[in-house]
């Protein structure tokens, strides 16, 4: 096959973008919760506070090379190899935008500076688009057994990492479902046999996340991890419908928990933010009422439901807030969208011999970032802007792999909106993927005129 010169241009930007991001960033940047998952992966102990399979990872990787370098690279491997598939999708003739899109992507700090961030929401974006980039080469090889069982086998593996790296990422699999179920019928499967192809998919991915997962909890330490999580997102939202309605009756807590029922009037409403929860949950009042041994452990939990059903306006309205933080990132510095260097735990980072690092570099990668400040490159609003046109497109169009682009595009939109319900922090690692799948989309559809027939 004869890959016309504007596709091979496109790919080899690609490439050199791969050795760019993974020069300036080796070995990796790694946070406050990079550390402890390093430290973890390491031990072969894993605190369940975040999903333990990306520990389980990075202990894996450190194993071959001590540090985080080469789970940077995976990752930096991953998204670039799903670029690439998506740009070598049935190459056609012209695609010189394809070219152009190519360099705006690699040069971007989604591409140059992300990659190089050793953080779950990374990981989870990369292997998102991997997944449908695999999908959407199945689609294109359907004809050959071989071919699309494999590639489908690739999708069905990236894709369940995505669902065990994130709590919200189970949203993905339904969607990978219905695209595969509708590239099925497009490819002359019947309907019903289609359907079923889809189900088993979705089935079998649930299976095997479930497992995967059970697995990786036998080398848990025994922290209470998401009901921990839970309890923080009820008492952030209380808080938030205290500070907005003061006089609201929250008859469970007085009755059962009196002492955080006060701390929350008091402390919770004066810590309230709709940016983030760090002021809430760090604060030594609420944890003592939270950790109180005498106090009833569910009734946070049953004030919280009556919120949502006797009050359900008020909700929504402290649910908007930090959602609308979470996405329209109003104050795009308090969201920290820019990370480099390596900082963290003192007690971790000298127990695995790990220095803290802020060198010439880093500074360089962060003023990169940072020169992008209210421009469209840190709007999630404009990717999904982006996103919602190159979703239209592609389902008019409705080619085979158009369906696998759409369906990355419709769970990524869907992956935002869980955030609705549990966003506590506007950081703005946490939508990356909707950014990410339309970077990829943008790519793809550049490759010839929109209106060319297959």
């Amino acid at each position: 096959m004869t890959i016309p010169r504007a596709t091979l241009v496109a790919t080899l930007i690609l490439a050199a973008g791969f050795v760019a991001a993974l020069a300036v960033n080796w070995p990796g940047h790694l946070s406050y919760d990079s550390i402890l998952q390093l430290h973890q992966g390491r031990a072969g102990l894993y605190n369940n506070w975040h999903p333990p399979v990306m520990a389980w990872l990075m202990g894996l990787f450190d194993a071959v090379l001590p540090g985080a370098g080469l789970f940077a690279a995976f990752d930096t491997v991953l998204v670039f190899g799903a670029l690439t598939a998506f740009a070598l999708l049935r190459p056609v003739r012209g695609g010189w935008p394809m070219a152009f899109v190519a360099l705006v992507i690699v040069l971007s700090p989604h591409l140059l500076l992300y990659q190089g961030l050793v953080w779950k929401d990374v990981l989870f974006a990369d292997s998102t688009v991997a997944g449908f980039a695999c999908l959407a080469q199945a689609a294109a090889r359907w004809a050959v057994f071989r071919d699309r069982a494999l590639w489908l086998a690739g999708s069905f593996l990236l894709l369940s990492l995505a669902a065990l790296t994130r709590q919200n990422g189970m949203i993905l699999l339904p969607f990978a479902a219905a695209g595969l179920g509708w590239i099925a019928a497009k490819g002359g499967t019947r309907w019903m046999w289609a359907a079923f192809l889809g189900a088993g998919f979705l089935i079998g991915a649930l299976v095997f996340t479930a497992g995967v997962s059970a697995l990786l909890n036998l080398r848990s330490d025994g922290s209470e991890g998401p009901r921990g999580q839970l309890r923080l997102l009820q008492v952030y939202d209380l808080a938030g419908a205290v500070a907005r309605q003061p006089g609201l009756p929250m008859e469970s807590l007085d009755d059962d928990d009196p002492v955080l029922e006060q701390s929350i009037r008091t402390e919770g409403v004066r810590l309230y933010t709709p940016v983030r929860n760090d002021p809430l949950a760090s604060s030594p009042r609420i944890a003592a009422a939270l950790d109180d041994t005498d106090a009833d452990p569910d009734a946070v939990e049953r004030q919280w439901r009556a919120l949502i059903l006797e009050h359900p306006g008020l909700y929504l309205r402290v649910r908007a807030a930090a959602f609308w933080w979470v996405f329209a990132t109003p104050d795009i510095a308090a969201c920290r969208p820019v990370f480099t260097g390596i900082e963290g735990p003192q007690k971790e980072m000298r127990e695995m011999g790990i220095a803290p690092r802020r060198d010439a570099r880093d500074r360089a990668l962060e003023t990169y970032g940072k020169a992008f400040f209210g421009t469209p490159v840190w709007s999630h609003i404009a990717f999904g802007v982006l996103a919602l046109m190159c979703l239209v497109l592609l389902l008019r169009r409705r080619r085979p792999e158009d369906l696998a682009l759409a369906a990355m595009l419709g769970g990524a939109f869907a992956f935002a909106a869980s955030f609705f319900v549990i966003s506590i922090a506007c950081d703005y690692r946490y939508l990356y993927v909707l950014d990410l799948s339309a970077l990829a989309a943008l790519l793809y559809l550049a490759r010839e005129p929109l209106w060319r027939t297959p």
